[in-house]
């Protein structure tokens, strides 16, 4: 697999992580008053003991996210270099465009040549249909 891949894979993964921490968070987040002018919530047994877990659940999480941001930055730095800088990197833009450009005129000839024996066929096609029918003898 390219450098590349592994690094949308990672770039993938941390987003998944990101997102599912942030989900859990907020599931398992204990209610909380939103104005004096409410009443207190209902605590349960289970809330007590999830109280522990929760606590842990964010060291957890944050260290896999660490981890794998770490595991990004070592892809990143596993990147080639370019060659001869930025005014290197340019000229070779400018050459490629310069092909492309290039290729794409002589793309678009044969296809103006295409549509022209199209045509050419498709007139063909029209005459000997239609003596087909007329029951006529090709001239």
């Amino acid at each position: 697999m390219d450098i590349i891949s592994q690094l949308q894979e990672q770039l993938n993964a941390i987003a998944s992580l990101a997102f599912n921490t942030f989900g859990t968070l907020q599931r398992d987040a204990p209610p909380v008053r939103l104005s004096p002018n409410y009443p207190e919530p209902p605590t349960t047994m289970a809330a007590e003991d999830d109280a522990a877990d929760l606590a842990e659940q964010p060291k957890l999480v944050s260290a896999e996210l660490v981890k794998a941001a770490k595991q990004f930055d070592a892809l990143v730095a596993a990147l080639p270099l370019s060659e001869g800088g930025e005014e290197a990197q340019l000229k070779r833009i400018a050459e490629l465009q310069a092909e492309n450009d290039a290729i794409g005129q002589e793309l678009q000839k044969q296809l103006e040549t295409a549509e022209k024996e199209l045509k050419q066929v498709q007139e063909i096609f029209s005459q000997a249909a239609d003596n087909c029918l007329n029951l006529k003898k090709p001239d």
